[in-house]
């Protein structure tokens, strides 16, 4: 099986009759197959027209330059028998940032290209395609060397995530030596069948459901407007901190948190008040998420005000140094940058000890530095690779301000759909896979230093919150 990217080129490569065209034709649809027969046809006078060869890959080119621009995935149906070409194409698929493999025809016998030739109604002349199959040996070696990502035989095609292309290897690491990590569902949307009056009832079932699966934590979007990522402007919204206290009446051991409260949203003491009433009522299970806020829309019609993007990041350094201020004990003054607070004030105090700070965002020279000085987790997104990255550059940051770099949990935020249809991987805006393909996606999230994974579901209800349940359950010790 071939596992492909969605977004990515794949180069065919053999000697004329070979079955490239074939076997392109049956595992990809027509509008992504570029093919130089059908090139020279377009600008030729047919697809033998060996005169419009040229035109032909110059337009066959310029088509590769478009698609590739917009990450889309492209097979090129041509010999691939010049070095030149084939390294042309891995320089342009690494310019626009998409994997690039080559498929070798290489398991038809000679003869039997021959033979497929000679039944063609316009065969390649014998000469030329003796000239092909002798250089095929030396073509086949070079491969190795053209730069690809990988050089695959012909067989059955699988289209997947990119996130997904390693993940049958870790899954197979966590089968044999497993790592702990925790799961959270970030519930976003709200737009369930049967309109507002079903709310409620489908909110307290679904969280039921996510404890059951294993999850321990449950988060919402401090949003008042659906943000264009997840949906459309008019679909329903609810307020977060009066989600997660309706939440903290259906549940019993879910952590329950904001990903992430907006600091321009609430006077910081009251958000403080809040928060520590949410961990009373819950019995110590609030953790509170904070960010700079990004949604200016969202501040225009409500009549918040939008700060710049500095103001907006001193309010919340000002917010991480006061908030426990006012859980912990006396009274006393704050003054910041931009927040002034007389008298730290707030009773009940919270169950908890500390009331944990997530800090949502990744900026490299700011927000991971404020994750380092002041919080108790990070949320991060990206691939593996990036959250690697990201994770070095927190620790660099601890160190500088005298941390431990152990002290800050990392978590992670992305969509996840659990299908076996192929055809969703290309539909779904979630990165869509089987059980096994996720248990290595979240693998390889958990080596980059991943310790709670928030899961945004395609689709939210208690089937696909129970076959996700599997993943979750490979990651409990």
């Amino acid at each position: 099986m071939l596992r492909l990217a969605r977004s990515c080129l794949v180069v065919l490569v053999g000697p004329s009759a070979s079955g490239k065209s074939t076997w392109a034709e049956e595992w990809f649809p027509a509008e992504q197959v570029v093919s130089a027969d059908r090139l020279r046809a377009l600008v030729g006078e047919g697809e033998h027209d060996q005169r419009a060869g040229t035109d032909a890959f110059a337009v066959l080119d310029l088509v590769l330059e478009r698609r590739l621009r917009r990450g889309l995935l492209t097979v090129v149906d041509t010999l691939g028998l010049e070095r030149e070409r084939r390294r042309s194409y891995v320089a342009l698929a690494r310019r626009h940032g998409v994997p690039v493999v080559a498929v070798a025809f290489d398991d038809v016998p000679a003869a039997e290209c021959r033979a497929r030739n000679a039944q063609r109604a316009r065969p390649v002349p014998p000469k030329v395609l003796a000239g092909q199959l002798g250089r095929w040996a030396a073509v086949r070696e070079e491969l190795a060397d053209d730069g690809f990502d990988a050089v695959h035989s012909p067989g059955p095609v699988r289209i997947v995530h990119p996130e997904l292309l390693p993940a049958p290897a870790a899954a197979i690491r966590q089968q044999e030596d497993p790592m702990a990590l925790s799961f959270g569902l970030q519930i976003a949307t709200f737009d369930w069948p049967g309109g507002p009056v079903e709310i409620g009832a489908r909110l307290a079932s679904v969280a039921r459901a996510a404890e059951d699966a294993g999850f321990t934590s449950l988060w919402v979007m401090d949003h008042f407007i659906q943000i264009p990522q997840v949906g459309r402007h008019w679909d329903n919204m609810l307020d977060s901190w009066t989600t997660l206290g309706f939440l903290a009446g259906h549940t019993s051991r879910a952590t329950l948190g904001t990903l992430v409260t907006g600091i321009t949203y609430r006077n910081v003491g009251h958000l403080a008040k809040i928060v520590a009433t949410l961990d009373v009522l819950s019995g110590g299970r609030a953790v509170c998420g904070i960010g700079a806020g990004w949604f200016e829309r969202e501040h225009k019609a409500y009549g918040f005000d939008f700060p710049p993007r500095r103001r907006r990041f001193e309010m919340l350094e000002d917010a991480l140094q006061v908030l426990p201020l006012m859980w912990g004990p006396g009274a006393p003054p704050f003054e910041g940058k931009v927040v002034t607070v007389s008298e730290a004030l707030c009773y009940p105090r919270p169950v908890q000890e500390r009331i944990p700070i997530l800090v949502g965002g990744s900026g490299e020279r700011r927000t991971l530095r404020l994750v380092a000085q002041y919080a108790d987790a990070c949320n991060l997104f990206g691939d593996a690779a990036t959250v690697r990255h990201k994770v070095e550059v927190l620790r660099a940051h601890c160190a500088d301000v005298g941390r431990d770099p152990a002290a800050v949990e990392v978590t992670h935020l992305a969509s996840a759909l659990v299908s076996d249809d192929a055809g969703a991987a290309l539909q779904a805006r979630a990165v869509a896979g089987t059980v096994e393909e996720h248990i290595g996606r979240y693998r390889e999230l958990a080596e980059a230093g991943v310790q709670t994974e928030m899961v945004r579901l395609d689709t939210l209800d208690e089937e696909s919150i129970a076959g996700f349940a599997p993943v979750v359950a490979a990651f409990q010790s």
